[in-house]
Formats: structure tokens, C-alpha cells, sequence
């Protein structure tokens, strides 16, 4: 578990370094003056504002490639855009949590067998119908209920967000995978009480700090971008959890 909040807290660390802003940015914006698009967004002390994200606008060594095409759409079809950042997140959680790269340059299945395909699917999708859509919602809801990025809102959205939401995504996810598996309800409901505590126990290990970043520097629009960045080494957990017989 140390290894995992460690991964993820580089990963974290990471994802703001790669969308931060540099000196040479600020002047810029400070001597030309922000877009219509990003000004709108960047209003000081509200969830709107999301300062570890670079201006999409402007051009620089280092930029993201495709980071403004993305922003616009996230401004024109942000459930769908959502849907698929979470779509890919998933997919490459799981990839990465059934294979492991051995020292002879060849991938080794952690589960001891060839790809499971219908595995990695299935948890694809998840991201695409549920973790994205869901994600997209509840933020937008949270934002609004809770506007402010001082001390005590931050605290207050990151302890809704893991005291609530995370036990009913958990709920929904170890469902989810019961029925596509064609689990009865009653295994479901055993697989439930026996993983849903360690599946929470995990996330209020690690979340916290990562969503205080979330919610204290990134913008409403940007959150479930930065959350898949880091959550990759996370569904890899949630992936060998629920995978687990």
C-alpha cells in the first residue's frame, strides 16, 4: 500500500508539473491579457479557477500536444469528452495492472496467463458509461454547492467526495462487475461486504491528498483529466480487487 500512495503521489506531482504554468507563461498572460475562454475560467477563489493548468492559448516548448483541441472540447461536449478521457484512463489502469515489464523487455501477465481481453473491456467500458458520466455530474454539483477554494471548502468537498461518493462508486462498480460476469445477486452482495471496506480503506489512504490538490488548483471543467492521470496506478488496485476470486 505504501508503494501504491507513493506511485501515486509522484503521479499526482506529475500531472500538475506537466499542465503547470511557467514564469514565462504568467508574464505573458499578465502583459496580453487572458482569452475570452480562459479568463471566463479563471476567476480567483472560485472552483472555476484551476491555476496549475496552463493557458491552452498559448504556444511554448514542453506544451501539451493537442491540449487546447482538447479544452475546446471539453467546452463544446464535455459528458462524451469526459467519457472517454475516463474511458482511456481505465483501459490503460488495467493494462498496466495485468502486465508488468520484465527486465528481458517482454511483458509479463501478473495473472500468470495469456490477456484477459474480456477483463480489460469490461473495465473499459466502466470508464466510459460510468466513471466519466457519473464524475462529470457529481463534480459540476459539488462546484456549485461548494464554490470556494479555501481551507474549509476544500476540506468539506473532499470529505463528501470520499465519505459519500466513494462507498456508492465502489457499490456500483463491484456491482457493475458482478452483472456483467453474470453473478447472481446474492454473490454480488457477498463480494460487496467482503471488498467494499478494503476497496474504501485504499482510496481514504490516498484521495485526500490527491483531491486536495483537485480541489483547491484545478478547475471544475479539468478535474476528471488530472483524477485519470493519477488514478491510473489506482485502477490497477481497483482492477486486481475486483478481479479478485
Amino acid at each position: 500500500m505504501m508503494k501504491l500512495f507513493t506511485v501515486l503521489l509522484a503521479s499526482s506531482c506529475l500531472a500538475a508539473n506537466a499542465f503547470g504554468p511557467t514564469p514565462s507563461t504568467a508574464a505573458k498572460t499578465r502583459t496580453s491579457g487572458s482569452p475570452a475562454l480562459v479568463s471566463g475560467l479563471r476567476k480567483s477563489g472560485t472552483a472555476g479557477s484551476s491555476v496549475l493548468f496552463r493557458d491552452a492559448s498559448v504556444t511554448r516548448g514542453g506544451a501539451v500536444p493537442g491540449w487546447a483541441a482538447y479544452n475546446d472540447a471539453l467546452d463544446k461536449s464535455p459528458l462524451p469528452t469526459k467519457a472517454l478521457t475516463s474511458l482511456f484512463g481505465w483501459a490503460l489502469g488495467d493494462l498496466l495492472a495485468q502486465a508488468t515489464f520484465h527486465q528481458s523487455n517482454a511483458f509479463i501477465f501478473i495473472t500468470g496467463g495469456a490477456f484477459d481481453m474480456k477483463r480489460f473491456i469490461t473495465l473499459s467500458i466502466f470508464g466510459l458509461i460510468y466513471h466519466g458520466p457519473s464524475g462529470h455530474f457529481f463534480y459540476n454539483w459539488l462546484d456549485s454547492k461548494i464554490e470556494g477554494t479555501g481551507g474549509k471548502d476544500v476540506a468539506m468537498k473532499v470529505a463528501i467526495d470520499q465519505i459519500i461518493w466513494c462507498p456508492i462508486f465502489m457499490t456500483v462498480f463491484f456491482t457493475y462487475l458482478g452483472l456483467v460476469n453474470g453473478d447472481s445477486l446474492a454473490t454480488i452482495g457477498t463480494k460487496i461486504k467482503s471488498d467494499l471496506l478494503t476497496a474504501c480503506q485504499g482510496s481514504w489512504k490516498v484521495w485526500p491528498f490527491v483531491h486536495a490538490i483537485n480541489f483547491k488548483f484545478i478547475s471544475t471543467k479539468h478535474r476528471l483529466v488530472f483524477i485519470n492521470g493519477v488514478q491510473i496506478a489506482f485502477n490497477m488496485f481497483l482492477s486486481l480487487i475486483g478481479s479478485k476470486k
